[in-house]
């Protein structure tokens, strides 16, 4: 028998199953109504199952629900995987600024709090500068009034889709 060590870290045995947590129907049907899809100019064929769901639109503004599912997690432990927090924060972001041709070309994010299955995420995006091109976008996420997330998002508004825009110097077969 092995003797126990100050410094290893044990984590309890987790029997809970989240392969059942959720009903397939029960997720889909809370993304399926998107009550801003007439209003929205951006991203019209996103998966709000897996990037959330707009839930206000403004001028410069956006507020994007996101419930985590069992396709998100990454362990038993059902952590979520940050890509998919992240890929929600970037459509409040473009949906902020509600452009057609639209594209996000950096990010500055910090991850603050993990997020498990079943969670509610609520994003929350501001776009600065309007009258140019270029937009700067500030985005909080918050689970239950806790900030799990912050980001600056830059993007760019092109006046035709970028695989339709040429660029100088650029050398890409699609």
């Amino acid at each position: 028998m092995a003797e126990a060590n100050d410094n290893i870290v044990q984590t309890p045995e987790v029997e809970e199953d989240f392969s059942e947590s959720f009903a397939e129907d029960d997720t889909v049907a809370l993304h399926v109504n998107n009550a801003f899809s007439d209003e929205l100019n951006t991203h019209q064929r996103i998966k709000n199952i897996l990037c959330g769901t707009i839930m206000s639109l403004d001028k410069g503004y956006a507020r994007v629900n996101l419930l985590t599912t069992n396709e998100m997690i990454v362990d038993e432990l059902g952590l979520i995987h940050s890509g998919f927090v992240f890929s929600a924060a970037d459509y409040a972001a473009v949906a902020a600024v509600n452009e057609e041709n639209i594209v996000v070309i950096g990010a500055k994010t910090s991850f603050l709090a993990p997020a498990k299955v079943g969670d509610l995420l609520e994003f929350e995006a501001k776009a600065k500068f309007e009258d140019s091109r270029k937009r700067e976008i500030t985005v909080t996420g918050k689970i239950n009034d806790i900030k799990i997330f912050e980001g600056i998002f830059h993007a760019v508004v092109l006046e035709k889709h970028i695989f339709k825009t040429k660029i100088k110097n650029a050398r890409r077969d699609y």
